[in-house]
């Protein structure tokens, strides 16, 4: 089932334009992830906030990915971040113009 992830955490920059330069690595690297079907970036640079909503193949896929993000974002230092996993109702979304194949 499809399973979507929801990741936000405190960040303070960089934003916009330079982090798209900044993150073009990573983003290479989230891309190859197992079960990833893909992310959507996010930023506040108001309220000091990044992070994503990503869509897995799987529950698995999911999890396992939330496992080693948080580990890799708490090991720079990331604190207060903030995950939610869901099944996704994919006829209903599908409905909704939900970016589903």
């Amino acid at each position: 089932m499809l399973t979507l992830l929801q990741i936000d955490f405190p960040f303070e920059g960089p934003f916009g334009e330079d982090m798209h330069h900044a993150m073009q690595d990573l983003a290479q690297s989230i891309s190859q992830e197992p079960g990833l079907i893909w992310k959507l970036w996010t930023e506040n640079p108001a309220t000091q906030e990044a992070g994503g909503v990503y869509l897995f193949s799987d529950a698995q896929s999911a999890q396992n990915y939330l496992t080693m993000h948080e580990a890799r974002l708490s090991a720079s230092g990331v604190k207060g971040i903030r995950a939610k996993l869901f099944s996704v109702n994919t006829p209903l979304s599908k409905i909704c113009n939900g970016p589903i194949q």
